[in-house]
């Protein structure tokens, strides 16, 4: 019996691995050559490990646009780049995620995904001055270097040998000072100065690659998606005040419709996908349809189709508040005690959308259609696009 427990325990083992690390996935070690590469750059050109060769010190960085250690550490990897300025130092940064293997709730730090179209206008925002490379259609590359997470630092010397791999630094939070040991800027450093690498091995730490083989991941939280119930409650002007005094760690995104409003009908299908890449984060998707009582089920028949379901992370924190339903029917006959309740510089138009902070504060509102990735920003802009203490 202990015999067969632990040969259950070590094909566990395995096949965790094999589950986290894709086949042709490799670790390479400190004395490892960079392994070539030919990868596509957001200048429209081709890369190859050679066009680097006539540097002393490598440096190669696997980020991505979504990830929140990477919003930390990007803006600090621009600073070492101005501190390296006029040494022979070469960077190139690789995306190395297959957006097949992210699910959309994965992306609730970023108002980009990490396709080869976001990557220009996300470097652009960084102020990339170095080449940034797309593995993501085969990820070949971050195969042979082993790239477990993004960020994740490989620093190879003027042989092309690897000296140092791991962490960017040592704080996942983007402001500077958390920072105590800065990694990469010491290793290059060292190299330049002829030194060996004091710690040339840390512990990466960040969001793991998304391997394409995380696809069936992702197909199966689509499906749950699709699955989920959809609820609808009826709510007067007392009910969403009290929403709207909003006693919670979280942001509350409030958007009065209705099933006549074209412009409504044609903001929501955004509405609902920012509520699921939102579903990780402290943020709430709370609507309100302005539709007759008596027209409920109709609401309901919309709600259904547009797929408004609460997100799985959600519905225990509903619960704690003794709410049943993210989307409500307004029930009373006039209009001006919702109008108070919820935000009286609303003139009355529909649609109509508050970001309501926690403690109640309306910290943004806009009246009318809303692009999605107008939205999108205005809600990281408060909520953050990285970690914060």
């Amino acid at each position: 019996m202990r015999l067969l427990l632990l040969l259950l325990v070590s094909l566990c083992s395995i096949s965790c691995v094999l589950a986290e690390n894709p086949p042709g996935f490799q670790q390479l070690e400190i004395g490892d050559s960079a392994p070539d590469f030919s990868l596509p750059g957001i200048d429209g050109r081709n890369w190859q490990l050679s066009d680097f060769s006539e540097s002393n010190v490598l440096l190669v960085y696997f980020t991505s646009n979504h990830c929140p250690v990477c919003h930390a550490h990007d803006p600090r990897l621009m600073t070492l780049v101005k501190e390296l300025g006029g040494k022979s130092v070469s960077i190139v940064a690789i995306n190395p995620n297959s957006g097949d293997g992210l699910r959309l709730d994965e992306l609730g730090y970023s108002k980009y995904d990490d396709s080869f179209e976001d990557m220009k206008p996300y470097a652009e925002e960084h102020g990339f001055t170095f080449p940034y490379l797309y593995d993501g259609e085969t990820q070949a590359t971050a195969k042979r270097y082993g790239c477990l997470a993004t960020p994740h630092v490989f620093v190879f010397d003027a042989n092309r040998t690897l000296r140092y791999r791991g962490r960017f630094d040592d704080s996942r939070y983007p402001d500077p000072t958390t920072v105590t040991k800065q990694d990469t800027r010491d290793a290059i450093l060292a190299l330049l100065e002829g030194s060996s690498v004091a710690v040339p091995i840390t512990r990466p730490f960040g969001c793991s690659t998304k391997w394409r083989e995380k696809i069936v991941q992702v197909e199966q939280d689509n499906q749950r998606w699709e699955k989920a119930e959809v609820t609808l409650d009826g709510i007067d002007a007392n009910g969403v005040a009290g929403l709207v005094a909003n006693d919670t760690s979280k942001y509350r995104l409030f958007n009065v419709w209705s099933t006549t409003c074209v412009p409504c009908a044609a903001e929501f299908p955004g509405l609902v996908r920012v509520s699921r890449r939102m579903g990780m984060r402290d943020f709430e998707l709370i609507t309100i349809s302005t539709d007759l009582p008596k027209d409920r089920e109709k609401v309901v028949a919309f709600l259904d189709k547009q797929r408004a379901a609460l997100p799985r992370s959600l519905q225990a924190y509903l619960k704690s508040e003794g709410r049943t339903s993210n989307n409500y029917l307004y029930t009373e006959a006039t209009m001006d005690p919702l109008i108070e309740a919820l935000d009286p510089m609303w003139e009355g138009p529909e649609p109509h959308t508050v970001l309501v902070a926690p403690g109640g504060k309306i910290v943004f509102r806009h009246n009318g259609l809303i692009r999605e990735e107008v939205l999108l920003k205005k809600i990281l802009d408060e909520i953050s696009g990285a970690y914060q203490p």
